[in-house]
């Protein structure tokens, strides 16, 4: 088992894959935190079929660079979510639905109306769950994914104090003069980012996941924000690198064998927190 992995990693595009898997599920799993406190976790899913309307509209328009038109838009969508879901007439569930199925309505359609693909069920399959796509990353794909994570971990760090105060008490943390708005906006932001990057490994359909799933497992188990934030990180880590092992040795779709780990790192966790008593 060893010897294959280690013929498989000789490969360039498998230690890139296997870096940007990596660096993507620990990314999400910090966002995944303060969005699963804030009862925010399916902005996620809404923002990702954004993202696959998006790519639907690049791929029709021929762009070779599809990044630049689906980060973008899937960037806006989330202001657009944050600024809606603060709307009394239009609440935060109802703006991610409407615009969630929508985009995806509209994506699917460009590529059926539009679409020069010989392929077409294939490349909407691929896109929503996940493809071959993670083993043909280009080096300026696998940097971007790493000034992304750094990023996220630098924005995490300055800002640790006031995340805190707003994923827990949001109202409280107004009164004391943070500026929640502007914080909102930047873990809205950043989300859509990581989303943009995570397609490729998973998929439109499954990257509520990678952000979902560790932070329940880690909050089965931990109790204080720091220590979630730590356990999640580490399990979502382990998980994508056990996921893209498995993937390899046993080629299946790396996405999904991803969120089946997870899966049973959930299941496993809330043993651990019941024999805790927690």
């Amino acid at each position: 088992m060893f010897e294959l992995l280690g013929m498989y990693f000789q490969y360039p595009f498998v230690r890139y894959a296997f870096l940007v898997g990596v660096l993507i599920a620990f990314s999400s799993s910090l966002l995944g935190v303060s969005l699963v406190l804030k009862r925010f976790s399916f902005i996620g899913d809404g923002l990702s079929h954004v993202a696959f309307g998006a790519m639907a509209v690049a791929t029709v328009l021929d762009v070779s660079h599809d990044t630049a038109v689906v980060l973008p838009i899937t960037v806006g969508a989330a202001i657009l979510l944050l600024r809606t879901g603060q709307n009394a007439k239009l609440q935060g569930d109802a703006a991610i639905a409407m615009i969630s199925v929508g985009a995806l309505a509209l994506g699917y359609l460009f590529l059926n109306i539009f679409s020069k693909s010989a392929n077409l069920t294939g490349d909407v399959c691929s896109t929503l769950f996940g493809s071959t796509a993670i083993l043909t990353l280009s080096r300026a794909d696998v940097w971007l994914c790493v000034i992304l994570s750094a990023a996220v971990v630098l924005l995490f760090t300055i800002f640790y104090h006031r995340i805190f105060a707003v994923t827990f008490d949001e109202t409280f943390a107004r009164a004391t003069g943070v500026e929640t708005n502007r914080y909102n906006l930047l873990i809205a932001v950043v989300t859509a980012s990581v989303i943009v990057l995570a397609m490729k490994l998973v998929g439109s359909l499954l990257i509520s996941a990678l952000i979902i799933f560790p932070a329940l497992s880690a909050m089965r188990i931990f109790k204080s924000f720091r220590g979630v934030i730590g356990a999640s990180a580490f399990l979502s880590v382990f998980g994508a690198a056990l996921g893209i092992f498995l993937s390899i040795l046993a080629s299946t779709p790396v996405g999904a064998t991803i969120v089946c780990v997870d899966l049973v790192l959930f299941a496993v966790c809330c043993l651990i927190g019941t024999g805790l008593g927690r």
